[in-house]
């Protein structure tokens, strides 16, 4: 059972990183036609963050860039886990009130963005993460 355990917190982190970088790609068309693109994606953010001044939108949406990039690049290969996937939760779940409040509850709920959240925050609550960055810091440092 528990080398179940380690394929699936294997392959729910990677999953997790897949979605952030997967999101960051396509609103900086590394996704070619398939893209949001940029402007796009400044619209969005204006419409998710209905409640922020307008001047705000364009730091909102740099920020997020850089955390979705940070946060993903980090989960994928693995370092300092525990804190990335607790990080990668407030992220999101601060994503889905701001799209409760925008939108209503059916969105968020749509896209998943609460199951996204709560599945970092699962991922914070394992005790080991073998095939990771971390796993290796910590056997050079036992050794």
């Amino acid at each position: 059972m528990k080398r179940y355990q380690d394929y699936a917190v294997l392959l729910l982190r990677i999953a997790l990183a897949t979605g952030f970088l997967s999101a960051v790609s396509s609103r900086l068309g590394f996704w070619g036609s398939h893209s949001s693109g940029w402007e796009n994606f400044l619209d969005y953010t204006a419409k998710v963050n209905s409640f922020a001044p307008k001047n705000a939108i364009p730091t909102i949406a740099i920020l997020a860039t850089i955390a979705e990039s940070l946060l993903g690049l980090l989960l994928f290969i693995g370092y300092q886990t525990k804190i990335v996937s607790v990080a990668a939760a407030i992220l999101t779940f601060v994503f889905a009130l701001a799209m409760t409040y925008s939108f209503g509850v059916k969105d968020p709920l749509d896209y998943s963005v609460f199951v996204f959240s709560m599945a970092a925050f699962l991922l914070a609550t394992t005790e080991k993460y073998r095939w990771s960055l971390d796993e290796i810091i910590s056997k050079n440092k036992t050794n």
